[in-house]
């Protein structure tokens, strides 16, 4: 007897009697997904970005004009559709997205492909989309992807400033970038304004990040030499990094000669913190080397 079979029951059909064996389940089995899902989180200046989709794999298959056709609305990976979730309010390729969570759908192309951001983020693939929901389209262009093919879908983020970043689909031998850009200066600024007007001593790291982010952001450089002066002012562990900042900012400023002499300066100190081996000896030489 198979040992499986382990009760019986009586069932009376038409005035007879039968045995009825109720066989249990058999234990589950955890298959892998064809299409296994994936959630990616990245921070792009003081946004958080974080996609979720899933990942089909090219299997010996055609993929785009083959089981993805051009011309028609793609998920944008398998299963459900493609969710993106912006915490702040961004731009993509110059299109204005609130913040939120949406779906990213395309029509792929050869040689232009249309970019979907879609109010209703869950859907399973894109047999609900309704294009009365699009809350932007904008189209750009695929780029080649050198050998060997992508066997696997992916969407990552590259080219990383505070202020902007890529988003890049790869799949087979195709790359699909989008522009991503945030406003950072907007928001730190008012912070940084409100910080120095507030009353009690700035520490000299202070004075550093909001110089450094002045000078980055092609801001007020007067304010930035200002708050780097003050730092070094109190002779700080990095008076060399400060140092160099100055020289930076007053090469912007067109003072050559001022910039000459900070940068010297900065690679005594650095040389004295960190040893000729510092990487601010080279940076400072590579400095002065432009302005002469």
């Amino acid at each position: 007897m198979n040992p499986r079979t382990l009760l019986f029951t009586l069932a009376v059909v038409g005035g007879l009697v039968f045995n009825v064996a109720a066989q249990s389940s058999p234990p589950p089995v955890n298959f892998p997904a064809a299409s296994p899902s994936c959630t990616i989180k990245q921070r792009v200046g003081l946004t958080d970005v974080e996609v979720v989709y899933s990942r089909p794999g090219i299997k010996g298959r055609d993929i785009f004009g083959g089981i993805v056709p051009y011309g028609v609305v793609w998920r944008t990976g398998a299963n459900s559709a493609t969710k993106i979730t912006f915490s702040t309010a961004v731009k993509l390729e110059g299109n204005d997205i609130p913040a939120g969570t949406y779906s990213l759908f395309t029509i792929p192309g050869t040689n232009e492909w249309t970019i979907i951001i879609n109010k209703n983020a869950n859907q399973w693939g894109s047999f609900q989309y309704d294009p009365k929901q699009d809350v932007v389209r904008f189209d750009v262009e695929p780029r080649p992807l050198l050998d060997p093919p992508l066997e696997t879908f992916m969407i990552e983020f590259a080219q990383i400033t505070d202020e902007s970043a890529e988003l890049m689909l790869l799949w087979d031998q195709t790359v699909v970038p989008i522009r991503l850009q945030v406003d950072v200066a907007g928001t730190v600024v008012p912070q940084i304004e409100a910080a120095m007007a507030a009353p009690g001593k700035k520490s000299d790291g202070f004075y550093f990040q909001a110089a450094t982010f002045y000078y980055d952001h092609n801001l007020d450089l007067g304010k930035a030499l200002q708050w780097v002066n003050a730092g070094l002012a109190d002779k700080p562990m990095i008076a060399f990094e400060m140092m160099h900042l100055k020289a930076e900012i007053l090469a912007r400023q067109g003072d050559r000669a001022g910039a000459i002499a900070a940068a010297k300066k900065s690679t005594d100190l650095a040389i004295k913190a960190e040893g000729p081996g510092s990487s601010f000896v080279w940076m400072n030489d590579k400095l002065i080397s432009s302005l002469q």
